[in-house]
């Protein structure tokens, strides 16, 4: 990833040149929106070239999800409105030209789920944070798991193992114990949910430039859902993660409040 990138310079007018808005139907963003709405002019938001979200982390990767399917990307600035907002920059309704024009542009490249069903459907779906995979039922799942068409694990037992990138290390990756990556490294976190067996297995770091495949020994009697960030795809048989070759997708923070610093810093966190 290269994150040293600046965003496009904006003039210091209440007329926001390019910039379009999107809000979360949540009551705190609406409202926020309403008061942006009232103190700047705003481009339309299909036709901006930067975009401000308001919202959660939630927010943010519907977004960047919806601009990927429209093969559409453009850098988007962040203002929580939500819970945690790891994502996103603090809320502030002043100088709002200015932030957009000094922010710190951070490139981040999806992952790439290419999941095939019992039944032999193929569903492709990319992932900023995570791909997930998932018991369905009570019984745990066993997954057969490759590297570059090696098989490094013949039977990992567990609820479940997801595959992460730099950015989506500190989400899922880190609840389930996984290691936090620097933004900077061309890593990916592999990393079980609830293993049984191998019980004491911490997962692995792997270079970013692996193909991994997940096979599900017992999918009949041991059913296994497939997540990309938000997106599900039930009882898979096959999962295979990759980089995504396509657009990498830029997120615009305060410089004081850059996403490579707060993931950096979560490493001390308490």
């Amino acid at each position: 990833m290269n994150h040293e990138a600046r965003s496009p310079a904006v003039t210091d007018r209440r007329l926001l040149d390019g910039i379009g808005l999107l809000a979360s139907p949540t009551e705190a963003a609406q409202a926020a929106q309403k008061m942006l709405r009232k103190r700047y002019h705003w481009a339309d938001a299909d036709e901006a070239e930067t975009l401000v979200a308001l919202g959660g982390d939630g927010f943010m990767l519907q977004t960047l999800h919806a601009m990927l399917e429209e093969g559409t990307p453009r850098p988007v600035f962040g203002m929580n409105r939500g819970t945690v907002g790891f994502l996103m920059n603090e809320w502030r309704l002043d100088r709002l030209q200015q932030r957009i024009a000094g922010a710190k542009a951070i490139r981040v490249t999806p992952l790439m789920m290419t999941a095939t069903t019992t039944d032999g459907t193929v569903i492709a779906r990319p992932a900023i944070n995570e791909v997930s995979l998932l018991r369905e039922t009570r019984q745990t799942a066993k997954i057969e798991v490759s590297v570059n068409g090696r098989v490094v694990m013949p039977e990992l037992v567990c609820d479940g193992v997801l595959v992460a990138t730099p950015a989506g290390s500190t989400a899922y990756n880190l609840s389930a114990h996984g290691p936090i990556l620097p933004l900077a490294a061309k890593l990916l976190a592999l990393t079980p949910i609830s293993p049984f067996r191998p019980r004491r297995w911490g997962g692995a770091i792997l270079q970013d430039d692996v193909m991994i495949r997940f096979r599900v020994l017992d999918p009949v009697n041991r059913p296994v859902s497939a997540v990309a960030d938000q997106f599900e795809v039930r009882e898979v048989a096959t999962v295979d993660i990759c980089l995504s070759k396509g657009p990498t997708m830029t997120l615009l923070f305060d410089p004081e409040h850059a996403l490579d610093e707060r993931i950096a810093m979560e490493q001390f966190a308490h």
